[in-house]
């Protein structure tokens, strides 16, 4: 696919995964707090963010097909470009309207950012050696966008504790920041990934726009056809919808906690490090995590402990109550995303693989528009940690969903001792979590490819 080693594939995917993450890392501390010194109440932010969600909803599966298409590079070129015109226009937005276009940005960004570097990576991977166990690079990402993201976060806490600078606020500092460093993220695209693309030309365009509703359509057929791939892409429903407690209501939480605004932020700053390195472990937990329990079981208790983790983050009094559950959740975070990403890839090939990837992001970006909107509004004529408490539930109340895969698990695992085929040390806890049918490919069912767990992307989380 690109003529370079698995070695040389995942170094690139991981150095490019992580500067995707770092500017990323900047946002997450300061930007409700920063929409709201620019005069936005909690309601107004949750319509903004309405703005990504329905981008995402409208765009998600047509340009996952499209990058299915066309190819991985140029869509993911198109998608970092979109990110700063969207961080450069947040350093100056001073209305609703204005940040409504921002995150209608970002939704344009996350709709074609989600899947083309992951399925680059899986399928560059499997072309440089088609028994690469591919989930180790994916594993080792969810630990480099932990230390990525506490990195920016970091910087974000330091850059608001120095701020203000002249004319610019604390809290716009991190977002000037981001600026730049998307700008090198850019170059660093540019210069590391490399693939054979299906066509190049304007007439190579003309035909991916025809083909992609083709792919699109193959995609969703997918869902009717395997009910292990329906159930885990519903899981995203409702982690979209409970992730806006983490990700958007915890500072106005801590804020709440500590009584002033620049004060939280600079808290924010090392606990969102600190979080982030707490994602880290957690994602390097995965390994244990299927060992012992296997991918499915794993993925649903990790969905339950999310839940009590923001139980305790909108009812323990104090920041540091606040904090420690913090720390705690996105470590439980970090697991949670490498086995629910393994899942998922095991149910597909790589010709629809970042079709897949985008569908299961587009359910969790509607979701999160619909989290942030109601658990917004509810705290507003609550309290915060009301809201919390209703978006824990709903977190919780995925694990369920995994018991297609679970039962998928089991019947693959009791064929093969029937079988008898000797397992290779390490692997046989892995290969007994895939569906029994094997993964499905294009419109037909498919071959089983070699597989154990993986990653996000945040997905597609924080943007």
């Amino acid at each position: 696919m690109s003529g370079l080693s698995v070695r040389q594939v995942r170094s690139r995917y991981l150095i490019l995964f992580g500067l995707r993450w770092l500017p990323a890392g900047l946002m997450i501390p300061v930007m409700i707090l920063l929409m709201q010194e620019r005069g936005l109440s909690l309601s107004q932010i949750g319509l903004v963010f309405t703005a990504q969600g329905l981008v995402v909803l409208a765009l998600e599966l047509p340009t996952g097909g499209f990058a299915d298409a066309l190819g991985r590079k140029p869509v993911l070129l198109a998608a970092w470009v979109v990110c700063l015109a969207s961080l450069a226009l947040m350093a100056v937005a001073d209305s609703f309207w204005m940040f409504f276009l921002v995150w209608a940005l970002q939704g344009v960004y996350r709709a074609l950012d989600s899947g083309p570097l992951e399925s680059w990576y899986v399928d560059a991977t499997l072309a440089a050696d088609p028994a690469a166990e591919y989930e180790r690079g994916l594993g080792w990402a969810g630990t480099v966008v932990g230390v990525a993201i506490g990195a920016g976060a970091l910087l974000s806490g330091g850059l608001v504790a120095l701020g203000p600078v002249g004319p610019v606020s604390a809290l716009t500092l991190p977002v000037l920041v981001a600026v730049v460093l998307q700008a090198v993220s850019i170059a660093a695209l540019l210069a590391l990934l490399v693939e054979r693309r299906p066509a190049s030309g304007p007439a190579a365009l003309r035909a991916s726009v025809v083909e992609a509703p083709r792919m699109v359509g193959q995609a969703v057929g997918l869902l009717r056809r395997n009910r292990v791939l329906l159930a885990l892409v519903a899981v995203e429903l409702f982690w979209g919808f409970g992730m806006v407690t983490f990700e958007s209501l915890l500072p106005v939480r801590l804020s709440e906690v500590v009584g002033d605004a620049d004060r939280a932020a600079a808290l924010l700053g090392p606990a969102g490090s600190a979080a982030w390195l707490a994602n880290a472990a957690g994602a390097a937990l995965t390994p244990l995590l299927l060992r012992r329990l296997g991918a499915a079981p794993a993925a649903a208790l990790m969905r339950i402990l999310q839940g009590a983790t923001v139980v305790g983050m909108g009812l323990l009094a104090g920041p540091v109550g606040v904090l420690v559950a913090y720390l705690a959740c996105y470590a439980v975070h970090g697991a949670s995303n490498p086995l629910h990403q393994g899942l998922l890839h095991r149910q597909v090939d790589g010709a629809y693989r970042t079709s897949v990837l985008s569908l299961n992001s587009m359910m969790a970006g509607a979701a999160g528009a619909l989290g942030a909107v109601v658990l917004t509004a509810l705290a507003d004529a609550t309290s915060v940690g009301v809201a919390m408490l209703v978006g824990a539930v709903v977190l919780a109340v995925a694990a369920p969903l995994y018991l297609p895969a679970w039962r998928a698990g089991r019947t693959t695992a009791d064929g093969a001792t029937t079988a008898a085929t000797p397992a290779r040390p390490g692997v046989d806890a892995q290969a007994a979590e895939r569906p029994a049918a094997g993964p499905v490919t294009g419109a037909v069912g498919g071959v089983p490819t070699p597989d154990p767990a993986a990653v996000a992307g945040a997905a597609e989380r924080p943007a």
